[in-house]
């Protein structure tokens, strides 16, 4: 109230006389109050008035969109299957020979159905016992240092997580893996241990493919046993027919609208134009290129590095993560083929399931041009698989050449080694094939290929060699990436389609924990991530343990990578220890091994005292063995361990997330 004023009122005393107080609130007060009261009163009740007396509208039927079909057991009962294939695939191949056995299944008295498991409700499994003469094959490749694969993620929780009752489940599994890697086949051999002790019945034995070796052999042999295994246990027979078995249609469209064709994009039509997040392997985010930039100062390879800028994308990237990228084929290349195949490469086509209740509508997205196809979606740079050869013998001129073709798909031991000889160790794509053996297939040869495949840093080298027959070979990724100029000629910027899968190679949670990380040549990559992470807890004054680099290369004024940047963590001291293997600047090989048997005493101080963490990456064929050997040898030396001890020891510490591997082969 404006007008009223505070008095300071004097205590009551002997000699003071009281001072009468003035009402607090006049009657004008008052007045104005009970009118403001009334006014808000009156608006309340003409409000509720108001809202009850709202006209009632017709109430309209929602729109209900049909929900994809999640149950593959009622699938397969509507369209009379009683085989499924389901896939653990990260890069294809898995996928692809998964499709094969589903084809396959109608020359044996089968019908099968490929199936993604991450599309499909797993636990429905036990359910399969419900459909006559069912039988479920699983293709299950093993990522990284024996994890599933990301769409199988949910099915290997589902079978760790959960004991049904696989009674009358009739399985059987075929692994993809490779032996240089320590947990070889780890998915498939746990996929078919746990569907057994479900209760559910093998009907052949695990098969285990080596890309180390020959994988596209193992599957072949493993196959051509399988099926009889199938035709005995349901008491069916083989046809006999031998002719390819077409899984799609090559439809080439009279009027098509130009906006509505792929022109590579690996999901949502034009997701390149407008790119929205959540970026993943099905809609990858364009990424610009801030840096390329070669490393190594000298030598006959190049070594790069590469910066891809991210902001603005919501992508989170952590140290120790993997960061995919889209390549695309040569165009040299495809324009060979087109020449060869005497086509117009920019015709578009769309190529049609002939399974019309298949989920996968489409080997790659479609419409889109056969130039698109051959550019962003088909692989024609590595050897043809022997299914690939199978489908060309139809149209090789010579007789002779059809006979050769048909004999390297086999599973003869001759046919056999006259594809390894001819096609793998020679190392033949496509374009090797199509003039040596006077093919000249139609177009349709796109079919038959169908399919096989803030910043981030790359670190990586670039493949280029020579092969046994005179050719140049060329890494598809690498060499797309070397090309990837920071500015193009017209101005803008160039992109590339990636996008950040997780991993379990991560620093520990306690900085204080000492960290060891032995990573020669590009096997360095994650440990910049790592001593960048480490130099930013410093500075947030954390505690942060001892990080110790082994590093190796072959000279130091060739390939030392990040010399400098290595030798500033050294200065800030983030980097407490950095040994440096170069293995040809001296009579005598040096590597990073050598160098870790020179530490042996402090080495095993931290890892069995102070609870240091291992992390390996790099070569997995030999430099990760030799490593672990090596770990091995201290363990005895120093640490007073049988070797059974020592191996235990170690496996001990990749148990407990201790001794991390990011190895490749």
């Amino acid at each position: 109230i404006e007008d009223m004023e505070v008095e300071h009122v004097a205590p009551e005393g002997p000699d003071v006389a009281p001072v009468e107080e003035e009402p607090l609130f006049t009657n004008l007060d008052i007045f104005l109050f009970s009118l403001i009261v009334g006014l808000l009163i009156y608006w309340f009740l003409s409000r509720k008035k108001t809202e009850e007396t709202i006209p009632e509208f017709k109430r309209l039927t929602p729109v209900v969109t049909p929900q994809r079909e999640t149950s593959f057991i009622e699938k397969m009962k509507k369209t009379n299957r009683n085989m499924v294939v389901f896939y653990g695939s990260q890069t294809g191949t898995a996928e692809e020979f998964c499709g094969r056995l589903s084809k396959d299944a109608q020359r044996y008295g089968m019908r099968g159905m490929s199936a993604d498991p991450e599309e499909y409700d797993m636990s429905e499994l036990p359910r399969l016992a419900e459909i006559d003469n069912s039988l479920a094959v699983f293709c299950m490749a093993t990522y990284g240092e024996g994890d599933p694969t990301d769409n199988a993620q949910d099915f290997y929780d589902w079978m760790q997580e959960n004991d049904e009752d696989l009674k009358g489940v009739n399985f059987a599994v075929f692994g993809l893996g490779n032996k240089t890697y320590e947990h070889f086949n780890a998915m498939g051999k746990y996929t078919d241990k746990r569907l057994e002790e479900l209760g559910g019945k093998r009907i052949y034995d695990l098969g285990m493919g080596d890309d180390d070796g020959n994988l596209e052999e193992d599957f072949v042999s493993w196959k051509e046993q399988f099926w009889p295994a199938v035709c005995e246990h349901f008491g069916v027979e083989a046809t006999g027919d031998d002719t390819s078995i077409r899984q799609y249609e090559l439809v080439v469209p009279t009027d098509i609208n130009m906006n509505k064709v792929y022109t590579g994009e690996m999901g949502r039509l034009k997701s390149f134009e407008t790119q929205k997040p959540p970026f993943d392997a099905k809609n990858p985010y364009l990424a610009t290129v801030a840096v390329n930039r070669q490393l190594n100062q000298s030598g006959d390879r190049h070594l790069m590095h590469l910066e891809l800028d991210t902001s603005g994308s919501k992508i989170r990237y952590d140290s120790g993560d993997h960061v995919a990228v889209y390549p695309v084929n040569d165009v040299s290349i495809v324009n060979r083929i087109g020449q060869i195949l005497d086509a117009d490469l920019d015709t578009v086509i769309s190529l049609n399931n002939l399974d019309e209740e298949s989920n996968k509508k489409h080997p790659f997205p479609c419409p889109t041009t056969y130039r698109t196809a051959l550019t962003h979606y088909l692989d024609i740079t590595n050897p043809p698989r022997t299914n690939v050869l199978f489908e060309l013998a139809q149209y090789a001129t010579d007789p002779k050449d059809q006979d050769t073709l048909r004999k390297m798909a086999s599973a003869s031991p001759e046919g056999k080694g006259l594809y390894q000889s001819w096609v793998l160790d020679a190392q033949r794509n496509i374009l090797a094939l199509l003039p040596r053996l006077q093919v000249r297939p139609t177009i349709r040869i796109v079919k038959i290929l169908c399919p096989s495949c803030e910043k981030q840093h790359i670190c990586a080298v670039v493949v280029e060699f020579q092969t046994s027959t005179g050719r140049t070979f060329k890494g598809v990724a690498t060499n797309w990436l070397k090309n990837k100029v920071v500015v193009t000629d017209n101005g803008h910027k160039a992109t590339v389609p990636m996008y950040v899968r997780k991993s379990q190679f991560r620093l520990p949670f306690k900085a204080s924990n000492p960290v060891v990380m032995i990573g020669p040549g590009t096997g360095i990559a994650p440990f910049m991530g790592f001593l960048q992470e480490r130099g930013w807890m410093k500075e947030q004054g954390k505690d942060v343990g001892e990080t110790i680099l082994y590093f190796g290369c072959r000279r130091r004024n060739e390939d030392f990578l990040y010399q400098q940047e290595l030798e500033e963590f050294e200065k800030a001291g983030v980097l407490t220890q950095l040994n440096v293997a170069f293995s040809r600047d001296q009579e005598g090989k040096v590597y990073v091994q050598h160098l870790l048997k020179k530490n042996k005493e402090h080495l095993w101080k931290l890892i069995h005292t102070d609870n240091a963490h291992l992390y390996i990456c790099g070569d997995a064929r030999n430099m990760a063995r030799d490593v672990q050997n090596t770990f091995y040898d201290i363990a005895e030396e120093v640490g007073g361990l049988t070797h059974t001890q020592a191996v235990a020891y170690i496996k001990k510490l990749m148990t407990k997330g201790r001794y991390s591997l990011d190895v490749w082969s």
